[in-house]
């Protein structure tokens, strides 16, 4: 994997984890903004859509390898139960990863405090707006926009 952005979640959604897939709900905008990116919205299947990121040099992850909650919304997660993944291996098994873009604001916070601290790698960090259906403040236009910065770091 040649990836130099890592994008990252917080924890996959319950319909994600039935399917198997990363932002596997329906009404999740991640699939229709990265297709809009790189002018690819003909995609159907996951696996071309995967295989659009990883000719692009993108990355996903989640920051949480585990955690329990009710449902899929992040504000549910229990923070007792909370596990996050290993990112110094991760950093160290994929060195050309320089730059984290955070696939919400649950997702910087968690790994602002969880990551962070004990990560032995300088890296660049971007919030990007919620590709959730929960996420409503801003349209999928203005989502869109604020999506682009990571054209410009690829």
């Amino acid at each position: 994997m040649d990836s130099k952005v890592l994008v990252l979640g917080s924890a996959p959604s319950q319909d994600s984890l039935k399917k198997h897939q990363y932002y596997g709900h329906d009404r999740n905008t991640f699939w229709l903004i990265i297709g809009s990116l790189f002018g690819a919205q003909e995609l159907t299947t996951y696996e071309q859509k995967v295989a659009l990121l990883l000719t692009q040099g993108i990355a996903v992850w989640d920051v949480l390898q585990s955690c329990q909650r009710e449902g899929s919304l992040d504000a549910k997660i229990n923070p007792q139960t909370i596990t996050v993944n290993d990112f110094n291996i991760f950093f160290k098994t994929y060195p050309l990863v320089r730059t984290v873009f955070f696939n919400g604001q649950v997702a910087e916070k968690i790994f602002q405090r969880r990551v962070l601290p004990e990560l032995a790698y300088a890296l660049d960090y971007y919030r990007l707006p919620s590709t959730s259906p929960a996420y409503a403040a801003m349209t999928l236009n203005e989502k869109k926009k604020q999506w682009q910065q990571i054209l410009g770091m690829l």
